[in-house]
């Protein structure tokens, strides 16, 4: 922990920080020895931490678009789906047995 975070002067956790307090909220509920109530207790403050994270990303995607507005940070979403491809026109009678109509 920094030194400045010792003293009192508690600033914000950095992105670091959250990422490694998730993970370890994570061993914590999935340990068989945290009751019921202690990994309900943990989840909430996962949450918590999570939507934190959450924030800070947003803000660095906003910085990041004002320091290079010409390549705007993509949001996050799904990844596109390949396009389906066309479905062949099933064969017609004739072409069935090798004969034109």
């Amino acid at each position: 922990m920094p030194a400045a975070r010792k003293a009192g002067n508690n600033p914000a956790p950095t992105i670091e920080e959250l990422i490694q307090r998730l993970e370890e909220l994570t061993r914590n509920i999935e340990d068989p020895d945290t009751g019921l109530e202690n990994s309900i207790a943990l989840y909430q403050e996962g949450i918590s931490v999570a939507e934190e994270c959450r924030k800070r990303l947003q803000e660095t995607r906003k910085k990041l678009e004002t320091i290079n507005p010409d390549q705007p940070a993509k949001p996050d979403s799904k990844p596109e789906k390949p396009a389906r491809p066309a479905k062949p026109e099933p064969p017609k009678p004739a072409d069935l047995f090798g004969m034109e109509s």
